[in-house]
């Protein structure tokens, strides 16, 4: 075969490439044109015949050289040299009897497309050899991975003997691709063993396999009731803070809404087409963050409208709100941009408004999309960014439910006609609660429409019973997660087991607000109708108003008393001058005229000096008031309170009284309740629907128990 020489810049002369690269026929080309060229100048010139024949056989022994280097077959060893030495042996004889003769070119011809050939036989003998060479490298892999999975599979086949007393057939062992743990898929014996028996012991399983802390070996239903999946963690992935998935793509109700991570570090989502769902989680656990993920994932959604609700000063949703409305961010193109959801209510009445609206919608709905369902064969309304779905998040909505307290029960009422009539058109619930108790999940309707359940535990007992929430499901316990934000969660497609949600900051409610601005569809004109002006003026300045009430004043704003613009209980012993009189004072006042005209006042100890001090006998001490409590609304119901005397009042009373002014719900008064109980402040008399609460000045000697 010809050589190829290439300039050497650094060196001296010519070097030659024996591993320079030819095809079958470009190399027999190559071989035959540079064998008769140099058979021709050499006929012309007299060349000495031996010359060409050393030239083959330095070429023969370089290219030998070079396959041994790339470890080339003999076979191609072979084959280059013999082409190296027969093209030399043609040369050197063409010389000498001339190469324009047709036994010349004839022998030449004959010679090339040999050479071809046995080049062409060669480079696939190459090619198969190379590739042989990597299946037997990728056997040996395998070799040893499923040595290492055998060696796993021995492992557990006699830990589940010992502990569990279960012989099974482990019949595949999958890492999981985040490198946290595996998977073994066994068979079960026969004689009626279960999945459960071994789910039971899940933590023995993890003690005897001398697991981190925070790792598990969890087990769930195989592909038929005689197979067993055995998930095993390795690397504790819960006790890492991982912020919210900065990339903001868009999402769908149907591909479902990721709401956190398992241990196996993969992300799990709620399917909410047809479910409704429910989270709960104590004080510290992690809920209300949780709450600005799912606002998160329903917010990148296509064809999702979110409605909140939110009693407590609407606090879950004003951060996906308050930017917006005060124009504080804007779209890439200077516009301004939508809430992150489409209504918030933080208020009774704004409540029962959005509740309204939401069945009127449902029926609507099913009178009016008869066509629609027809064309698509189906019950269900399709959803789309055309016809969205709507989600209703409730705030503690759990504990609306299972409230005694008149105005709650009308809410929870409503709450379950939603829920009850409003699956098939597109309505659906994500109700939030302080635990998982039997309060909670005494409703059959919780129970039989929220398949989406989420616990947060946060390593707190009280209030967690897991049995209850995930029914069905064992060895789940509370202290496999106590961080804040882990739980549990289970859904109809996958078993309940540990999750973490992720950590959304502040500021990436601020950036999902403007970049998913323009993804939020728009409530079908059919729907729209149906909702009427209650929708269309939601966003209006008087529905609002509250939403910027809660900032509290500066020590300037707040006055000589530094009270800010809360309950000023100075006010009920110094009024201000003409025209600086609130109403909330005025009320305050005509409160206090009336407390004096049936109780004496007790000492005031701000009364100038010499100025007489009311009687104190037998008097209500308003002064009671005073360095107790911060909160104004707080403060306003330890003054119902103290005005309820030894008759006591109960916290459905107090809260219908603060409702109007601070937006109190009843909840939020039972807190306070009890915690003035355990401070001494009030005492609790009575039990069940018969307890009330006594202010301390006037309770008992010795009040009763509870």
């Amino acid at each position: 075969m010809a050589t190829t020489a290439t300039a050497n810049q650094n060196g001296s002369g010519p070097v030659l490439d024996w591993a320079a690269g030819h095809g079958p026929v470009t190399g027999a080309l190559s071989a035959t044109t540079g064998a008769f060229a140099v058979a021709t100048t050499g006929a012309a010139t007299h060349m000495p015949p031996g010359w060409a024949l050393a030239v083959g056989a330095a070429g023969a022994l370089g290219h030998t050289v070079a396959g041994l280097r790339a470890r080339n077959a003999g076979r191609t060893l072979a084959t280059r040299a013999a082409s190296w030495l027969v093209g030399a042996g043609w040369t050197t004889w063409a010389i000498t009897h001339g190469p324009l003769t047709w036994a010349a070119l004839g022998s030449l011809a004959t010679i090339g497309v040999g050479i071809g050939a046995a080049a062409r036989s060669t480079a696939l003998y190459e090619e198969a050899r190379e590739e042989e060479a990597i299946a037997a490298e990728q056997r040996q892999i395998a070799a040893e991975l499923s040595a290492e999975r055998r060696a796993i599979a021995a492992e557990w086949i006699d830990r589940i003997q010992r502990v569990c007393n279960i012989t099974v057939r482990v019949v595949g062992v999958e890492k999981w691709e985040t490198g946290t743990g595996y998977s073994l898929d066994a068979e079960l014996p026969p004689g009626g063993a279960t999945w459960n028996k071994i789910a039971a012991e899940s933590a023995r399983l993890s003690a005897d396999a001398r697991l981190p802390h925070g790792c598990t070996a969890t087990a769930s239903p195989g592909i038929h009731q005689g197979r067993v999946i055995i998930d095993v963690t390795t690397v504790n992935v819960l006790e890492q803070e991982r912020t919210y998935p900065a990339e903001y793509g868009p999402l769908s109700l149907h591909t479902g809404i990721p709401w956190g991570y398992r241990t196996n570090a993969e992300e799990i989502r709620a399917y909410l087409r047809e479910q409704c769902a429910l989270v709960v989680g104590p004080t510290g656990s992690g809920k209300t963050n949780m709450v600005h993920g799912i606002l998160a994932g329903f917010a990148r959604a296509e064809d999702i409208l979110t409605w909140v609700i939110d009693l407590n000063a609407g606090s879950a949703g004003l951060p996906w709100v308050l930017p917006a409305l005060n124009g504080e961010i804007k779209t890439g193109d200077g516009k301004p941009v939508r809430p992150g959801i489409d209504w918030l209510a933080g208020t009774f009445e704004e409540a029962v408004t959005m509740l309204d609206t939401a069945v009127t919608v449902a029926k609507q709905r099913k009178m009016g999309y008869q066509d629609l369902l027809a064309r698509h064969n189906t019950d269900l309304l399709p959803i789309s960014p055309q016809v969205p779905q709507i989600m209703l998040v409730i705030d503690e909505g759990a504990e609306i439910l299972a409230s005694g307290d008149r105005q709650m029960r009308k809410l929870a009422e409503k709450i379950l006609e939603v829920i009850r009539i409003a699956r098939a058109m597109g309505i659906r619930t994500v109700l939030t609660a302080l635990g998982a108790t039997g309060n909670v999940l005494g409703n059959l309707m919780i129970r039989r429409e929220a398949k989406v359940r989420v616990a947060l535990t946060g390593g707190e007992t009280e209030g967690m019973d897991l049995s209850k929430m995930f029914p069905g499901s064992r060895g789940l316990r509370v202290e496999q997660a106590p961080y804040k934000g882990s739980g549990f969660m289970g859904t109809p497609e996958s078993a309940a087991a540990l999750f973490k949600t992720w950590r959304i900051l502040p500021n990436q409610i601020r950036d999902i607000i403007a970049a998913t601005s323009d993804r939020h569809p728009r409530l079908d004109d059919l729907s729209a109708k149906a909702a009427g002006p209650a929708y269309a003026r939601r966003w209006d300045t008087e529905r609002t108003a509250w939403m910027r009430d809660h900032t509290p004043s500066t020590p300037a704003e707040a006055g000589p008393t530094g009270a800010g613009s809360g309950l000023n209980l100075s006010a009920l012993r110094t009024e201000r001058p003409t025209g600086q009189v609130s109403p909330e004072e005025e009320m305050l006042r005509q409160f206090r005229a009336q407390i004096d005209a049936q109780f004496a006042t007790a000492p005031d100890p701000t009364t100038p000096a010499g100025e007489p001090a009311p009687p104190a006998s037998g008097g209500l001490n308003l002064s009671a008031l005073r360095g107790e409590q911060d909160n104004p609304a707080q403060q306003a119901a330890l003054a119902l309170l103290l005005a309820a005397g030894p008759e006591g009042t109960g916290a459905s009373a107090i809260a219908r009284a603060l409702t109007d002014e601070y937006g109190t719900s009843r909840q939020t008064v039972v807190g306070w309740l009890r915690d003035w109980t355990r401070q001494g402040i009030a005492v609790r008399v009575g039990e069940g629907t018969k307890a009330r609460y006594v202010h301390r000045q006037h309770a008992p000697e010795q009040p009763p128990e509870g």
